[in-house]
This record gives C-alpha cells, structure tokens and sequence, in this order.
C-alpha cells in the first residue's frame, strides 16, 4: 500500500512539473508572434485586440483539456490557471470566453461544474484587473512565492493592500475552492488533482503549480514587453544620433562653401554671384529633402551640383570622373555621404597640388555588398590620425561615425593614402535598394 501511494506521489509530483512547463511552453510560443506581442505593450485594447488575445490564448488551452479527455494527460490542463490569467491581462470578458472555451469539452464529458468554475475564474481575474493597479499586473513574478513571508508582513504592518500578495493569493485560493468542489462533487463532475487531505505536503506543491502556471506566463511576456521597450528606446536614440550627425554636416558644408566663395568677392566678383547662385540652388535642394537616407542616384545628383560649385573655383584644372556600376544607382545610403568625401579629396588633395587634378568616384557590388570609393591623385594626407584637422577634419569623422551607428562597428570608413600619389576614401555598406515600382 505504502509502494502505491510513493508511486502514485510521483506520479503526481512529475505532473505537477510538467504542468508548469507547459504553461511557460506556450507563453514563449504566443509571445514570438509579433501580433500577439504587441497586445502585450498597452493596457488600452481595442474589443479586436481582445479577441484576438482571448482567441489565440483560450484555443491552446482548451485542446489541452481535449488532451486531457481523450488521452488522460492531466498536465495538460490549465483551465484554472488559463481563464484567470486571461481576465487578469485581457479583462473579466475575455477571461469568462476562455472559461467557456476550456469548460465545453469539460461540460461534454460531463463535468458541468468545470465550465461555472472556470467562466467563474475568467471574471475572478477580470475583477482584479479592473481593482489593480495594471502596472502591479507585471510585477508578479514566481520569485515572490520566496518571499512571501516578507510581503505578507508589509501587508499586516502597513494596512494597505499589497497587490501582488492579492494577485497571487487569487489563484491559490481558486485551487483550494477547486479542490473543494472536488472533494464535494467528485472527479466525475469536476477534474481536479486529487490529493489525500492528510498529504499537506502534495497539497501545497499543487497550490504553487497553479500560481506558478499564473505568474510564470506573466513573467516572460513582461520580459518580452520590457525587451521591446528598450528595442524601441534603442532605435529613437539611434534616430537621435542620426539626426544629430546629419544637422552637424550641413553648417560644415556651408560654413566651408561660404569660405570658399568669400575669396572670390574681391577677385572675381562676377563668379562668386554665380556660385551663391548654385549654392542657394544646392541648399534649397538639401531643404525639400528630410529624408536620412536616398539612392545612391540621387546622391550622386547632389554631389554634382556641390562640383558645379568647385568647378567654377578651380576651372579646367579639376576632372571628375566616375565609374558607377549600373545596378548600385538604387543603393539606400545615407544623405550627404559623399560630399565630405568628394570634399576632403578637393581641400586637402587638389588644392595644394600644381596644375589641379582628378577625381575618380566608382561603386561596385560584391558579397552582398555595395562598395563606393572617392579616389583623387592629390598630395595624400596623413591617415593614422584621424581625429586632427589635416586628416579631413569634422567631415570624415562624420561619416565615419554615421557608418558605425547605422549599420554597426564593423563598417567604417577607410582611408588610404600615400604622400605625392593620392587618397582613397572606401565605402562598404550593406545592399539595400529601392524596390521597383511596377509599370501599370
């Protein structure tokens, strides 16, 4: 006798385990659909968010019962735990539809009292919801069953309500009016764990399972909930930084086109009137444009009109040429990429050389990446020391930055150089193009 009842407690005892994993089991699947995880992110749902959360929790949980009819998986019932937790998140008529949903099979197989329990604990949770601060909702966690002595003691000593000893003390006293039922009514009207009342031991460890079948689903989908958040935070402050860097580059282009024609006032007069001309059609263009990011065709169109400019400055002595492969013309890049660029080869390269020189900017594809490269057979510069003025300034420290916080650490700008023979300025982001828009 006493082998059958040690067999029998482990039996139990692995139910109760399993049933526990189940339950965080099928949280962790529901909260990987993106639908479903963004009901989770905001208290004020719409009657179709609700539905959609009470269908596509309350269907899981009831085949689990079906299981539990028709192959005898005990640990696959949650109804108790399921309609609560759905009142709980989703409010008491979504908790009482689950509890129906979970109650028919039960009421099929003729256990009639399982459905008013269970519509019973849908509200039960509905009503702590609408009593509870929702903040508190996501603050109960399995680890506050550790301390509960503690909270208790708060409770009593303060006299205030302590809502997540509320919240947990729901569930645990749905299991022993369940157990209650069951011992009144029988498993034939009622399934429940059946525990011998003399067993304190098994009964406590089954109370816990239904809290933790409640407080474990809880737990990850906050976890998913707090991840999302930060993703968010993570990507406005990426916006923050991209925005900060694109406001940074403009005033130093301007500043330095305007210092450029500012030597030309007393000179040649007539010149720096047609260059402010280009350069306000050049600003004006930048003003329409509050895109971060254009296709590489359309940088290109900025850069020469900025060669419009340096073109005027410097005559025939400056060429340009470029060696754009076809298929990179629809590569997403970020806005006023290259003039820096174009303008480092321009200050620091040409300028100081005799007899001008030329500018060779080409793109490629290759690996699944777009490469663009500013080449010019200037003086060279100094490369190991990038953060100095004469190694390009704010311009190339801008785009290097630019590169690094858009698409991460390991895509930056490249300089090579080498004294009397020129610079190379390299480019290598991810592919990533406009899609084509079909013809009607």
């Amino acid at each position: 006798m006493e082998v059958t009842q040690d067999i029998a407690g482990r039996l139990l005892l692995t139910t109760l385990v399993v049933k526990v994993a189940i339950a965080a089991t099928l949280a962790t699947m529901l909260v990987r659909f993106g639908q479903f995880r963004r009901i989770l992110l905001t208290e004020k749902r719409a009657w179709r968010e609700r539905l959609t959360f009470t269908v596509a929790f309350g269907i899981p949980v009831s085949i689990g019962v079906v299981l539990r009819l028709l192959l005898g998986y005990d640990a696959a019932d949650l109804s108790l735990a399921g309609a609560f937790l759905a009142g709980l998140i989703a409010g008491p008529y979504a908790g009482a539809i689950v509890g129906c949903l979970v109650g028919v099979p039960a009421l099929i197989a003729n256990e009639w009292i399982a459905i008013i329990l269970a519509v019973g604990c849908g509200f039960a949770g509905g009503g702590l919801r609408e009593l509870s601060p929702k903040e508190a909702i996501w603050h109960v966690t399995p680890l506050l069953v550790t301390a509960l002595h503690r909270h208790a003691w708060k409770l009593f000593g303060r006299f205030r309500i302590d809502w997540q000893i509320t919240l947990l003390a729901a569930p645990i006293c749905l299991e022993l009016l369940r157990q209650g039922l069951g011992l009144q009514y029988g498993t034939q009207r009622l399934f429940y764990l059946h525990v011998e009342p003399t067993n304190v031991w098994l009964s406590g460890l089954v109370v816990l399972t239904t809290v933790l079948s409640v407080a474990v689903p809880i737990k990850i989908w906050n976890t998913a909930r707090i991840e999302h958040r930060l993703q968010e935070q993570e990507k406005l402050l990426m916006t923050a930084r991209i925005e900060a860097l694109a406001s940074q580059i403009n005033p130093h282009f301007l500043f330095n086109t305007l210092t450029s024609i500012s030597s030309l006032i007393r000179s040649q007069p007539e010149t720096a009137r047609m260059l402010i001309g280009k350069l306000s059609g050049l600003l004006r263009r930048l003003l329409r444009s509050q895109e971060h990011f254009v296709t590489l065709r359309e940088e290109l169109a900025s850069i020469d009109e900025y060669l419009d400019i340096e073109t005027v400055r410097f005559g025939p002595t400056l060429v340009v040429e470029k060696q754009i492969t076809p298929e990179t013309l629809d590569q997403m890049v970020p806005s006023m990429l290259l003039q820096p660029l174009v303008e480092n080869s321009i200050k620091h390269g040409i300028s100081r050389k005799v007899g001008g020189g030329r500018i060779t900017i080409s793109s490629e594809r290759t690996n699944g990446h777009t490469v663009i490269e500013v080449i010019d057979d200037g003086l060279g510069m100094r490369t190991d020391k990038p953060d100095q003025d004469e190694s390009g300034g704010i311009g190339l420290r801008n785009v290097d930055e630019r590169l690094r916080v858009i698409y991460g650490a390991n895509y930056h700008l490249k300089l090579s150089s080498a004294p009397g023979e020129g610079t190379c300025a390299r480019i290598e982001i991810p592919e990533l193009v406009v899609p084509q828009q079909a013809s009607a």
